[in-house]
């Protein structure tokens, strides 16, 4: 039950992950800069807090299911799962900051460019996200 909820979080992680890509920062690229940086700050504070939870929750419960069954697919994917915090606080997280400190009357080039540069990064978790939940689905699957 350890490794099925590690999956289901994973799975959860990389399903917001994918929208966060394929659906909100499309649409937030649409928005002019200053509508865009408004929407940013409060969406990437919301998203953090749920997706920091998960991707930690994911990796107890994967690390748990490795201690438990000795299979090491569940710790690989623990291991991959977290590896979305120290990612984030590298890569992610200046950019944050850069992003988190322009005015609103600062907007233009620069923000717009931060703001790509972030999705770009941002599929960086999702991908992490994806190897993560595959690795706990294939080790699932081995159990069965």
């Amino acid at each position: 039950m350890l490794g099925l909820t590690a999956l289901l979080t994973a799975s959860i992680f990389f399903g917001a992950a994918v929208y966060i890509n394929l659906v909100e920062q499309p649409a937030r690229l649409h928005l002019d800069d200053r509508a865009a940086l408004a929407q940013w700050v409060p969406s990437y504070r919301r998203a953090f807090e749920m997706q920091a939870t998960l991707a930690l929750l994911s990796g107890l419960l994967g690390a748990a299911a490795w201690g438990r069954t000795g299979h090491v697919l569940w710790g690989m994917g623990a291991a991959i799962i977290i590896l979305n915090w120290p990612y984030t606080l590298l890569f992610v997280m200046p950019v944050n900051r850069k992003l988190e400190a322009t005015r609103p009357e600062e907007t233009g080039e620069e923000s717009r460019s931060l703001l790509k540069r972030w999705g770009r990064l941002h599929a960086g978790r999702t991908a992490l996200g994806g190897l993560a939940a595959t690795i706990f689905l294939i080790a699932a699957w081995l159990e069965m």
